[in-house]
């Protein structure tokens, strides 16, 4: 007599593979960690908000009687460039902290869970959005301690002031990639450092009129420039109150467009670069 046996059924015993997070979970929870690691090293914060401050007393103070800024006091002219310019600042910071968790492991080991591999570098846009908040609200707090004040409408104030966080956002994500093609932290904050003209060669400190044809060129078409006169424009109550020759909406529209590209570029620039090292 011969036995026929049918093969076992497949057993349903074993453990289910975890699912993983979601995009929005696994975000909250990376930038939950970065800012926990901002709270472990505050020195990173105050130094960084020290160095603000500086720049901006040594600008008021300083630098303020010699520069002439048409029709407008120097303080009123310099706070609104120096909050937008002050991002470039503190991108530096970005970068080396990327590179330094990139360095350490940190990155490695996020990307073996089961993730989203963009969240890892959303998360940290979103923690340093945070503290980009911060740094504003520290920087425009001592900007009226030292005699800035806005003469447009409140909300045209609120406007600019959520533009300037919305660029911050846009070049953090400029500094996270430099951060994750990098070697190490030194050389984050040294490939930091090439943005710096944007910072200098704009209308943020001095009239771009001031200085040489060939510079004008490119001072009056950089990213820093709009977001400048867009932000100057809004807090001063139009573009005749500052000395520009176009309206305010051709200011935002130019810094919001600036924005887009430089999201359009760098969020997937850095997606890629982290989900690929």
């Amino acid at each position: 007599m011969t036995t026929t046996l049918s093969p076992a059924p497949p057993t349903t015993d074993g453990p289910a593979a975890s699912p993983g997070a979601g995009l929005v979970t696994a975000t909250l929870t990376v930038a939950g960690r970065t800012v926990r690691q901002f709270a472990r090293t505050p020195q990173l914060v105050v130094v960084s908000t020290v160095q603000g401050a500086m720049f901006l007393l040594i600008f008021r103070y300083v630098f303020g009687g010699a520069i002439q800024a048409g029709g407008l006091d120097y303080v009123d002219f310099l706070v609104p460039g120096f909050l937008v310019s002050s991002i470039l600042f503190t991108g530096a910071g970005t970068a080396a902290g990327v590179a330094e968790d990139t360095e350490t492991g940190v990155y490695d080991r996020l990307r073996s869970l089961p993730i989203p591999r963009v969240a890892i570098v959303a998360g940290r846009s979103l923690a340093d959005a945070g503290l980009l908040v911060w740094g504003l609200g520290i920087t425009a707090a001592l900007g009226y301690a030292v005699g800035f004040r806005t003469g447009g409408e409140a909300v045209d104030v609120i406007v600019a002031y959520a533009l300037i966080v919305l660029f911050g956002v846009a070049f953090g994500w400029l500094f996270i990639t430099l951060g994750l093609v990098a070697g190490s932290a030194q050389a984050a904050q040294g490939m930091a450092l090439l943005v710096f003209p944007f910072t200098f060669v704009s209308s943020a400190y001095v009239p771009v009129d001031s200085m040489p044809g060939w510079m004008q060129a490119f001072a009056d078409h950089q990213p820093v420039t709009a977001m400048t006169n867009a932000v100057r424009s809004l807090m001063h109550g139009g573009p005749q109150a500052v000395g520009l020759d176009h309206t305010t909406g051709h200011w935002v529209v130019l810094a919001l467009v600036w924005s887009a590209a430089l999201l359009a570029v760098f969020v997937p620039l850095a997606s890629w670069r982290s989900a690929t090292r």
